[in-house]
């Protein structure tokens, strides 16, 4: 029995539903775009099913993955707008496959894909009536990731969100900053919504203090916190969590982190009754049953990034990331602008009290001269999360990945009508890569 046999051996939907929603593709190192499509295709309905493609025919239509089936289907089941994720969806969408799922309609972005042959992906239910367009999120796509990690750019860096998003930072004219800064603001505001897509979901903040607060645990400063979005915040008996981190290329090892936090914070629950029949039913009595745990992320700036990671890290700027990891299922707010050094004074400046606890992952991108976590250590609510599938998965292995099969990912560049970079420029990220090594293994042994 092939795969796509397998995922299909199971009793087929009754009927075809007007509102469960199909989407495909191959989610390749998840991205806000990739969110963006998901959430468009949510409020077309009340359920979403993602087929996700076969690394095998990606690679014969398309190129190679960076990332392969099981990462990628760990972003997809993270994005809080999908139902259900289908693995093994055929790279052209055929009309039993959605229909074995009971999925009347399917969407994509205003965009065309193509198979090997060059023909469209989705002629056959385009035929059948059965395809809807949504529009397709500008100015992010894996092949721009792919290229700024090749040319090592740093163009796409944000000096202040806030400023951008106030439309008073930025290129071009007055007028086109406003623009800019009300169309990604109106960005954040859709994908801090619930799971339906259509309501307030999440709570979004600004912190606000010194570069040195930001960059460094030498200066102990309560800053100021500043509400962007409000959403319904934590409800009643919810443990307050926080987790930090420049959470760039999103990847399965940070989205397997926030889960890892989240079953913590269940298994603690269960032991203290949270899913007894009486609490469950008072729960239901005043409304609807929720989530034990309230989670706080905390996304670092990108100069605070590059100042520990240098070349042109972070690929993804502090919007970019901050969507990424507002789309999360596992995740209830965002601050932007957190601290490296998450300080007793920020801890405790909190818009939702002191959280209860601070977790931090198995593993570090970042290289340490100190231990970031001293704070909430002495405060003794550190809690680290045990080790997992991917947590050797973060922005430098993805680079890596990258720069290892370069030759490939050049003729997938080039299939998209992209310049190839050249050697020079492959050569120049290798020496970046190089000297930032020994700069963090001199700094490994002065600690």
């Amino acid at each position: 029995m092939s795969s796509e046999q397998e995922v299909l051996s199971g009793p087929p939907a009754p009927e075809l539903l007007d509102d469960r929603i199909w989407v495909d593709g191959c989610w390749d190192f998840f991205h806000h775009g990739h969110a963006g499509a998901m959430l468009q295709a949510r409020q077309l309905g009340t359920e979403l099913y993602v087929g996700v493609h076969s690394d095998e025919a990606i690679l014969e239509n398309k190129g190679p993955t960076v990332m392969n089936l099981r990462e990628r289907l760990a972003a997809v089941d993270a994005c809080r707008w999908v139902t259900k994720s289908v693995p093994y969806a055929p790279y052209v969408t055929q009309l039993d496959f959605i229909s074995h799922f009971g999925c009347k309609y399917v969407v994509h972005g205003d965009d065309i894909t193509s198979d090997s042959s060059g023909e469209d992906c989705y002629r056959f239910v385009k035929a059948a009536g059965r395809f809807k367009v949504v529009k397709r999120t500008p100015s992010i796509s894996t092949t721009d990731l792919v290229g700024r990690m090749l040319l090592c750019t740093r163009t796409h860096f944000i000096k202040s969100l806030e400023k951008v998003l106030a439309g008073d930072e930025g290129s071009g004219t007055e007028a086109e900053k406003k623009a800019e800064g009300e169309a990604m603001l109106n960005r954040v505001r859709q994908y801090a919504t619930d799971e339906s897509g259509k309501h307030p979901g999440a709570d979004v903040y600004f912190w606000s203090a010194s570069t040195a607060a930001k960059t460094e645990a030498t200066e102990e400063e309560k800053g100021s916190f500043r509400p962007l979005l409000k959403g319904p915040g934590p409800k009643p008996g919810q443990r307050v969590v926080y987790v930090d981190g420049g959470f760039d290329l999103f990847s399965s090892g940070h989205i397997e982190f926030l889960h890892q936090v989240v079953l913590a914070e269940e298994n603690l629950a269960r032991k203290e009754g949270w899913y007894g029949d009486q609490a469950v039913n008072e729960r239901r009595g005043k409304g609807a049953d929720y989530s034990p745990v309230f989670v706080v992320a905390g996304v670092h700036d990108d100069e605070v990034i590059n100042y520990w990671k240098g070349v042109n890290y972070p690929i993804m700027n502090i919007y970019e990331r901050g969507l990424c990891v507002l789309q999360c299922r596992y995740v209830n707010a965002v601050i932007f602008g957190a601290p490296f050094s998450p300080t007793k004074s920020y801890l405790t400046s909190f818009p939702w009290g002191t959280p209860d606890t601070v977790y931090h992952g198995p593993t570090s991108f970042m290289p340490l001269s100190y231990d970031p976590y001293t704070a909430p250590k002495e405060m003794g609510i550190f809690q680290e999360v045990p080790s997992h599938e991917f947590q050797d998965v973060n922005a430098g292995t993805i680079v890596q990945r990258i720069m290892k099969a370069r030759d490939l990912y050049e003729e997938r560049q080039r299939k998209k009508g992209v310049k190839a970079v050249g050697e020079a420029a492959h050569r120049q990220r290798e020496i970046l890569e190089e000297e930032q090594r020994l700069k963090e293994e001199k700094m490994a042994s002065a600690t």
